[in-house]
């Protein structure tokens, strides 16, 4: 199924400010909340879809970047980006996104699932955002691209908890666990009930006696780690890949960031993009223009033979079908474009210079229409291939 555009989900227009976009999420959230409708899967998908939009939208280099390329500047329904309608986790839109709603809304609302409310992990990882070249040949057909990057990697040694060991962990003796503190307050119109994340604890519901002596009770340690990273084809200079949860890890079992890949797009030797068309200057030289003559040209597929035809011009060009770019998940492939330059020598010997004398009192060399066949009993190409000694 595709995916519906962002701005539709949130029903704001493209030109909407930060202010309109936020206002319409925490409506449409609020709408489709599980807890106001318990079972209803229709309903879940449209809360986490809403999220998912937020969280692209909510963001100028994300809303940038989808503005550009749409959903495959995150990479669609791929190993990277959205994970399709519905593809974030719960925990993560409760947790990235809880301050939307502000105050504690949806745990002193609904019985304490969301925004901050209730035991939680430690805080998020940072997300990890990277360079990736990439030559032609590896954009026109994906490739597997194996990186060392530096981050927040989870501590082996306490295996992402922060704690000595499992007896370091004990509940948070304010919150009793919960993660959360409840307040009564006597008002005109009776008592009210707040929910707010417990301040001993900061909403995680334990505390550590004895910290892990690696990670110093954080969790998570700074070092080197290889990733293998599969790239889809078709993917262009600047557009950014989003690989869901590969980023920094986050504190104490906090879920990690995600890693964001900018393609960087290396200069081939001879050949050039223009979208998604490859180009290719050939330069020959003015007898082969004449004369016509076959020629090999390079390809992102390799070598590939093409014929000149006879009184070929300078600035004419040739198309070799289906010779270019794919298009970014999509079955479309663009060409290769073949733009002929005719060479004219700067230099000439004596000998050369009387000859070409020569040849300009043709009026086969004479700029005009196609010329008529010469009155003489040789032909023109033959006159050409006499006086070069061919």
């Amino acid at each position: 199924m595709a995916k519906r555009d962002y701005y539709e989900v949130l029903q704001v227009a493209k030109g909407a400010t930060a202010d309109e976009i936020k206002k319409s999420y925490r409506k449409i959230a609020m709408q489709h909340h599980p807890d106001r409708n318990p079972g209803n899967k229709e309903s879940e998908e449209k809360f986490k879809e809403a999220a998912e939009a937020y969280d692209i939208l909510s963001n100028p280099d994300k809303r940038a970047q989808y503005d550009r390329f749409g959903h495959a500047a995150s990479g669609g329904n791929g190993g990277f980006g959205g994970q399709g309608p519905g593809g974030m986790r719960m925990e993560d839109i409760f947790s990235n996104f809880g301050d939307v709603f502000g105050n504690d809304m949806f745990g002193g609302m609904f019985g304490g699932q969301g925004g901050g409310g209730g035991r939680r992990q430690g805080s998020r990882g940072a997300n990890l955002r990277i360079k990736l070249k990439m030559d032609f040949m590896e954009i026109a057909n994906g490739a597997n691209k194996k990186i060392k990057v530096k981050k927040h990697i989870s501590c082996q040694h306490c295996n992402g908890s922060g704690a000595k060991d499992k007896n370091s962990i004990q509940n948070c003796g304010t919150c009793n666990g919960s993660g959360q503190v409840r307040k009564v307050t006597n008002t005109f119109l009776g008592q009210m009930q707040t929910v707010t994340t417990c301040p001993t604890c900061n909403g995680e519901g334990s505390q550590i006696t004895h910290k892990c002596a690696s990670c110093k009770g954080e969790g998570r340690l700074y070092g080197d780690e290889t990733l293998s990273l599969d790239i889809p084809a078709g993917v262009q200079d600047g557009m950014q890949l989003s690989m869901h949860g590969r980023g920094n890890a986050g504190e104490r079992g906090g879920p990690p960031g995600d890693l964001l890949l900018v393609v960087e797009e290396e200069k081939h030797e001879h050949l050039t993009r223009n979208d998604l068309d490859v180009v290719y200057q050939l330069h020959i030289s003015f007898p082969e223009a004449v004369m016509g003559m076959n020629a090999e040209v390079p390809t992102i597929d390799g070598k590939a033979k093409i014929k000149i035809a006879p009184g070929t011009q300078s600035g004419a060009t040739m198309r070799l079908k289906g010779k270019g770019f794919p298009a970014f998940q999509s079955y479309e492939r663009g060409d290769e474009v073949i733009k002929v330059n005719v060479w004219t020598p700067q230099r000439l010997t004596n000998e050369e210079r009387d000859l070409l004398e020569k040849l300009s009192r043709s009026p086969n060399f004479k700029p005009g229409p196609e010329q008529k066949e010469d009155k003489d009993d040789k032909s023109f190409f033959g006159k050409i291939k006499d006086a070069f000694g061919s």
